[in-house]
């Protein structure tokens, strides 16, 4: 079966599910950012995806959708580091120093799954340590996130 567009999500139509065979593909962040590729279901069923440029695929974007099954895409959750600086100085300081090393990250205010103001990196042991060295506080999660983290080009 070749899946060329989404039918919708369940998140925003949990709906959906009621009484239907449910089968997942499941993908890692990273594979959320390919328009074109082949996957397979939790249930060992074959999709080939070949999607029109648009938004990245997002965790419970339906790929397909009968009045008896759908097919959803599941996000493997992302091992991440959660910062929330407790001053914007030291959000300056924190910033400042990963985007030197070309880190994407996202942010995510109050009203936020992490009730906070928080900066999401995704885990990497010397951003850790030195997270550990500048005493700013951090918390190791898995999480999925709601877009993928992108490898950031850079040039000089």
């Amino acid at each position: 079966m070749i899946i060329d567009e989404l039918v919708g999500n369940l998140h925003e139509q949990p709906e959906q599910l009621a009484g239907r065979h449910h089968e997942k593909v499941v993908l890692p962040s990273a594979e959320l950012v390919k328009r074109i590729q082949r996957v397979k279901t939790d249930h060992g069923r074959e999709l080939g995806l070949r999607l029109a440029p648009g938004p990245d695929l997002r965790d419970g974007d339906i790929l397909f959708l009968s009045d008896t099954e759908v097919i959803s895409v599941s996000v493997l959750p992302t091992d991440v580091l959660v910062i929330a600086p407790r001053t914007v100085l030291e959000m300056g300081v924190v910033a400042h120093s990963l985007g030197n090393r070309h880190l994407q990250a996202q942010f995510f205010g109050a009203d936020s799954e992490y009730c906070a103001e928080v900066m999401v990196v995704q885990y990497d042991h010397t951003v850790e340590d030195f997270l550990k060295h500048h005493d700013a506080p951090y918390q190791r999660q898995e999480r999925v996130m709601p877009v993928p983290f992108r490898h950031a080009e850079h040039t000089h």
